[in-house]
């Protein structure tokens, strides 16, 4: 399933994940063709795109296709959602104190439009999702959450504020990325508008290459800022010169797609497919509670990230070494993590034998002896 040098622990999902040997394949195929025969077998890498699609419906139980848009980040998603809606002077937009940048700047570049950008503390109410609810009023506008804190590995109770917002009339927006492919994800479940994640990361696939999620009732909301060929109804339709938007959520990609992360990415979601996402689920929080446990355990290491609603992070420092010099340490003995949320995170996934983190945790308990 997995080629990684033997010598490494890779325990940095949460960061870039490795390729799956499924996936290198599919992209080394693809680049072979390409070198070999060019564009000869186009149709053939059109019909590896609708199964990219397909697979990705099921992914996250979208009802159509039609609702899927393959674009090239994270970022550009909410980009896509952030400035396509029609706000007015005095709106509000609810995010936690706690996203990531991606989350955070694009909601920011909103306020010379007059829109305020609203952070709840989670921490400091009875949940994280009562701290959200707590700012909302009659302009509120939208709530955008990660469906999992990079920093700390907060899992939101993302049904509970669907049916706030479906409730309450207010659009919801979920950056997945630190979930999808790692956890099961039900567009419909949760009741969500818009939801985005890169390929990168839990799904295991190539960067430069995201999932957009619109629910096909909120489509027309989101005015189009980007235009080329690509976002037009009749596509292939090269020598007209009269044009409308695609009527499905092929509207937002404008230009030509990425082959070369279509390959991978499908690839990669039918190994997770194949697998089983609720498998996959169990065994992600497994080895999380496996970690959460035995650092818990031990007086020389303080965990920093969430040991209740928690995900596949794990964040944690030492009480009498310096971070970063474990980390350094943990480097150079080939294991590979990051330092995040002023400790070190721990990203295991579902294929990461319990001996890899057991090897882990001694070097991190030895070095801090």
């Amino acid at each position: 399933m997995f080629s990684l040098d033997e010598q490494l622990i890779y325990l940095n999902h949460a960061g870039v994940a490795p390729l799956p040997h499924s996936t290198a394949e599919a992209i080394q195929y693809f680049a072979q063709e390409s070198m070999q025969s060019g564009a000869k077998h186009y149709l053939q890498w059109e019909q590896t795109e609708a199964e990219l699609r397909e697979r990705l419906k099921t992914l996250l139980n979208a009802p159509s296709i039609e609702e899927i848009a393959l674009l090239k980040s994270t970022s550009e998603a909410l980009s896509v959602v952030a400035h396509g809606l029609d706000w007015q002077r005095g709106d509000n937009v609810i995010i936690t104190n706690l996203e990531f940048p991606s989350n955070r700047v694009v909601w920011e570049s909103l306020q010379p439009q007059g829109v305020e950008i609203r952070q709840a503390k989670v921490y400091d109410a009875d949940t994280p999702e009562a701290a959200l609810f707590e700012l909302v009023n009659e302009k509120t506008r939208l709530i955008s959450v990660s469906s999992v804190q990079y920093a700390c590995g907060l899992r939101m109770d993302l049904q509970k504020i669907g049916k706030f917002c479906q409730k309450n009339n207010i659009l919801f927006c979920v950056d997945a990325i630190q979930s999808l492919g790692a956890l099961q994800v039900d567009v419909q479940k949760i009741h969500v508008d818009f939801l985005m994640a890169d390929g990168h990361k839990w799904l295991l696939g190539p960067e430069g290459l995201a999932v957009f999620y619109c629910k096909a009732e909120k489509r027309d909301l989101l005015q189009l800022r980007q235009f080329g060929w690509h976002m037009v109804e009749d596509y292939k339709n090269f020598n007209t010169t009269e044009w409308e938007m695609a009527k499905t959520a092929r509207r937002f990609e404008c230009g030509s797609p990425n082959m070369l992360g279509v390959y991978g990415l499908n690839a990669s979601v039918k190994l997770l497919l194949k697998q089983g996402i609720s498998e996959i689920e169990q065994k992600v929080l497994d080895n999380t509670a496996f970690l959460l446990q035995q650092l818990n355990a031990h007086d020389t290491i303080e965990v920093l990230s969430e040991q209740q609603a928690y995900a596949g992070i794990v964040v944690f420092h030492p009480v009498q070494t310096d971070t970063n010099a474990l980390f350094q340490h943990l480097y150079q003995q080939d294991i590979i993590c990051a330092p995040r949320g002023g400790g070190i995170r721990f990203s295991p996934h579902f294929y990461t034998p319990r001996a890899q983190l057991e090897k882990a945790l001694e070097t991190v308990f030895t070095f801090c002896e």
